[in-house]
């Protein structure tokens, strides 16, 4: 096999799995943008005043109902730290924000199965109590306003614009009357569009990793590395080596589920797959993020102690879905099928590419390009309630 047979190859197998998890992805948007249209993101500082189990319940809520988007988790984290908002709560809140949404349940049960969903949203809040406890014992009080002082200083990370602009909806209606508004259908159409401009470059690159390492990596390789025919020993250096993995992949939201997926068919351990998944808040880039935010110490701290919650909580829930017996046995994972076809895959991305295009044409009629190029804009405070009169409806 030549080398452009190679790179065709993988990049056939990413198209083809990019295929598989269109019509997920456009639905799982879609719902997160209903939610971020009825949430407000105002009143976050003022509901996370310190990192008792209210503030932190309130934290999960928040971060379920927002963008998976992680560097807008990260940015909106610092912005609540900065309006007075608790730091352990407000890393609770970019926790969640990336490991409670529905868009990554939707995916997961498409590529993976069921056991990989139920075990993400279970495995998330025991990490996120893991890292509160961590956080009461060891990060000091010196620390924290080591980090306030540099996160007030609004050094520019990633999806700043993005992170500030609120669209919701004034809580004036009930529910469904604020939802199906014109200016809930516009909001929708805002929140849409821009999570997908946050993360298709993530989407698209952990398509093409998972691609080529489909393509190019013999199953044996994979079986070596996570001990596969030493199910004991493989139990316990998954979880370890798993977030290690995810910081060298450099691929972080839901662009990981992909690599997740061979990963899984190449023998790492369940609980391996889940602390994967949960490493995309310790991601090359975002470490370097974190570094602008809150400096090189507070850099460190959440390294380490992501890590430790991330592997143990993986470890826990590994146990727990041994002992329920819900942990696969085969690992077949849909990672590529050989040709696409006219199944219902088809069929589930049509429709839901037609609900796209009807959101993006609300999108570009109602003043959505402008917003869009703020996206990116340093982080200043962006509000664009859908109360007032800033878009045409």
């Amino acid at each position: 096999m030549t080398i452009l047979d190679a790179l065709e190859h993988a990049v056939v197998m990413a198209a083809i799995m990019g295929w598989e998890i269109l019509w997920p992805l456009i639905l799982g948007f879609a719902l997160s943008a209903v939610v971020q249209a009825v949430v407000s993101h105002s009143e976050m500082a003022r509901l996370l005043p310190d990192d008792g189990p209210r503030s932190i319940l309130k934290a999960l809520g928040l971060g379920a109902a927002s963008s998976s988007c992680s560097y807008a988790a990260v940015a909106l984290a610092r912005s609540i730290f900065r309006k007075g908002g608790n730091f352990s709560a407000a890393m609770a809140f970019e926790m969640a924000s990336t490991n409670l949404v529905v868009e990554l349940g939707i995916i997961l049960i498409v590529l993976m199965g069921w056991q990989f969903a139920a075990a993400e949203f279970i495995g998330a809040p025991i990490m996120v109590a893991i890292l509160v406890l961590l956080f009461r014992r060891f990060l000091s009080s010196r620390l924290i306003e080591e980090a306030r002082t540099q996160a007030d200083k609004g050094i520019a990370g990633r999806m700043e614009g993005h992170a500030a602009m609120d669209m919701s909806v004034a809580a004036d209606k009930p529910l469904l009357a604020r939802m199906f508004s014109a200016r809930g259908f516009t909001a929708i159409s805002h929140y849409f569009i821009m999570d997908w401009a946050s993360i298709w470059l993530d989407i698209v690159i952990g398509l093409l990793i998972a691609g080529a390492l489909a393509a190019w990596v013999p199953p044996a390789v994979w079986q070596s590395v996570f001990f596969a025919h030493h199910p004991a020993i493989a139990r316990l250096w998954g979880p370890l080596i798993g977030p290690l993995v995810g910081i060298a992949s450099f691929v972080c939201s839901v662009g990981n589920v992909p690599l997740a997926a061979v990963l899984w068919n190449g023998g790492i351990s369940f609980g391996g797959v889940i602390a994967f998944i949960f490493s995309d808040l310790i991601v090359a880039p975002i470490l370097d993020i974190y570094r602008k935010y809150y400096g090189w110490r507070m850099t460190g701290f959440l390294l380490a102690t992501f890590y430790i919650a991330m592997a143990s909580a993986a470890f826990i829930v590994d146990a727990l879905f041994s002992w329920a017996g819900f942990v696969p046995q085969a690992r077949h994972a849909l990672v590529i099928e050989a040709q696409m076809a006219w199944n219902y895959t088809t069929w589930l991305n049509i429709a839901f590419l037609g609900l796209a295009a009807v959101l993006l044409w609300r999108f570009f009629t109602t003043g959505g390009p402008a917003m869009l190029r703020m996206m990116n804009a340093p982080g200043h405070e962006h509000h664009h309630h859908h109360g007032g009169a800033h878009h045409r409806h």
